[in-house]
């Protein structure tokens, strides 16, 4: 899996604190989503074209069913806004990138009810970001490499003799 980091201290204009959480967020009925890159890749593109709206993400952690993520979430939004904000819009990406996902998921619920958080601050953020690193050895999960890969055996296409 390709390790993601973001370990700016890059702040907000206008938002002086630290607020870094770590989330957890667990698939609807723990189906086992995230066995595939693609999926992995999809949800992390979602999240981090959020930073538009002032969020900032640390490292990434995925295991066969649930995500581990650090995000600071900016001065605006409440944790429970974030997590109804970083929830809706990693759904929709999902639905809307992997359509299969819409048979084991009907009624267009991606993420579980279950949520876990915690404030990890600049103390605790390397330990939190050594345990995301770890979530695969941890959970014993082999990610699926899916991704289109082009292969080297074929000419270049182009001029037509």
């Amino acid at each position: 899996m390709k390790e993601i980091t973001s370990v700016s201290t890059k702040k907000i204009s206008g938002d002086t604190r630290n607020n870094w959480i770590e989330l957890l967020f667990v698939t609807k009925k723990r189906y086992r989503c995230f066995r595939k890159q693609t999926h992995i890749d999809t949800c992390i593109q979602r999240l981090k074209e959020l930073e538009s709206l002032g969020f900032e993400f640390g490292e990434f952690g995925f295991s066969d069913n649930h995500v581990h993520f650090q995000v600071n979430i900016p001065k605006k939004y409440s944790l429970e806004e974030a997590e109804i904000i970083l929830k809706s819009e990693t759904a929709k990406r999902m639905f809307k990138n992997h359509p299969g996902f819409r048979k084991r998921y009907p009624k267009g619920a991606f993420w579980s009810g279950y949520e876990h958080y915690q404030s990890i601050g600049l103390k605790n953020f390397e330990e939190s970001a050594q345990y995301l690193r770890d979530q695969q050895k941890h959970h014993h999960v082999n990610i699926i490499d899916d991704r289109q890969q082009t292969l080297d055996i074929f000419p270049p296409t182009g001029d037509a003799a």
